[in-house]
């Protein structure tokens, strides 16, 4: 479909619409990160954050704090629109989001043609959860370490359709949980009526990381005798390790890779992706009509096969464009560190907190020691002191910690890219002066 025709009819084309990259702004920002970044420096990786000096930030992993590129990118947007929001609309959309798939699917490993633009982790999971086609008789099975949104989702499914869920655990202690412990208990859960498994690769309520590839295998296995509409869907919620774990959705091995991108890999907030396999994608049914190529097809000049999989189930109608069309942005933020790099120093960090923690006699951790089974949290109990007495302790020593938003609530640290050595020993001081 040519452009100008596809804006003319759709109501975009509002007059003589200028060349791509024509529009001029009076009072362009200054893009002076490119000169002055300096990725191999992890002091100078922190000066791109706009985060106050005043306390250690250890909840980074919430809602992020946009880096320099980042920020820069959505200004560029922001002030773009506001100057002239409909001839920029005109000019940009056709072609603005695919940039950020193909930005995501450079990171991932994957073929952008696969991946869907959401605005966070939740509008994820309902996207997927929500639209499963199931069967009378089939079942999803869930675990008891899934966020709220997760549950929620699948549960809404459920009272739709009246599909059956079932919950188990992977593990008895967090601490000590292994790779034999969860893959027993997931393949004895897997029965001839299950259709999805819903699991989360790191859970934030323990800081348990799931060996998420053994377990694509062991399903890969059960899947191999069985027809594709019977095939166990293997789902992740992959927040909390993207933007920490050097990995492709290809070693992973799942079905769905659902995240919001503005946690740890610092991306926009209110955006996140979906990734999902071509056959994957057949299991689930649009709901929000997307605003891409798929309205070429509605008005005729393209067919439903010419559209990418992923653009039908990015939802449509206007959004906070300047922060998704900056997406792109962060995941180069992190490629230019260096995905190994990442996952390198971030472990490091967390690595010396739960070592440091283990000795204390006052302190219990639910952590896994080992990085092969956790990622970049750190979930703890202090003797004494209950979560948010702990978190307001360290809060008086201007240390943002958090508490597990969960049925069972542990205090909580997050070392991450913004954070030293230094300020993980300051943490763990404050703990140790509690016993």
């Amino acid at each position: 479909m040519k452009r100008r025709t596809f804006l003319k009819q759709t109501g975009l084309m509002l007059g003589a619409l200028p060349a791509a990259g024509a529009i001029s702004l009076s009072a362009p920002l200054q893009n002076d990160s490119a000169t002055t970044f300096d990725p191999m420096n992890w002091a100078h990786i922190r000066d791109q954050f706009s985060l106050t000096r005043s306390h250690v930030h250890m909840s980074m992993f919430l809602i992020a704090s946009h880096p320099r590129p980042v920020a820069e990118a959505i200004e560029r947007h922001r002030y773009a629109f506001d100057e002239n929001p409909a001839i920029y609309f005109g000019e940009q959309f056709m072609t603005a989001e695919a940039e950020q798939r193909a930005a995501a699917a450079e990171y991932l490993g994957a073929n952008p043609d696969h991946i869907a633009l959401t605005d966070s982790t939740t509008m994820g999971l309902g996207l997927v959860y929500g639209t499963l086609k199931l069967r009378p008789g089939q079942e999803i099975v869930t675990t008891t370490h899934d966020h709220y949104s997760t549950e929620m989702s699948i549960r809404h499914r459920a009272n739709r359709t009246g599909a059956t869920v079932r919950q188990i655990s992977l593990y008895d202690n967090p601490a000590t949980a292994s790779a034999d412990e969860i893959l027993t208990r997931m393949r004895d859960a897997i029965t001839p009526q299950t259709r999805a498994l819903a699991v989360t690769w790191v859970h934030s309520n323990t800081g348990v990381k799931l060996p998420i590839a053994e377990m694509s295998k062991v399903l890969q296995e059960i899947n191999a005798n069985r027809e594709t509409e019977n095939r166990v869907l293997f789902c992740v919620d992959g927040v909390h390790g993207l933007g920490i774990e050097d990995v492709t959705v290809d070693e992973l091995g799942c079905d769905f890779f659902i995240a919001g991108t503005h946690k740890w890999l610092f991306g926009p907030r209110g955006t996140g992706i979906i990734w999902g396999r071509p056959e994957a994608w057949d299991a689930v049914a649009p709901v929000v009509p997307s605003f891409g190529p798929d309205y070429g097809v509605w008005l005729g000049y393209l067919t439903p096969e010419q559209v990418p999989v992923g653009d039908h189930f990015t939802p449509g109608g206007f959004h906070s464009f300047e922060h998704r069309w900056a997406l792109g942005e962060a995941f180069q933020f992190h490629s230019k560190i260096g995905k190994a790099r990442v996952q390198e120093r971030i472990h490091a960090l967390n690595t010396l907190a739960k070592e440091t923690l283990a000795e204390m006699p006052h302190v219990r951790l639910y952590t896994p020691l080992s990085a092969e089974f956790s990622s970049g949290m750190v979930c703890f109990d202090v003797e004494g002191y209950s979560p948010y007495q702990v978190v307001d302790k360290l809060l008086d020593h201007r240390i943002i910690a958090s508490t597990t938003p969960y049925r069972d609530t542990y205090a909580r640290l997050a070392p991450s890219l913004i954070n030293n050595e230094e300020e993980v020993q300051r943490c763990v001081d404050v703990i140790a002066a509690m016993r």
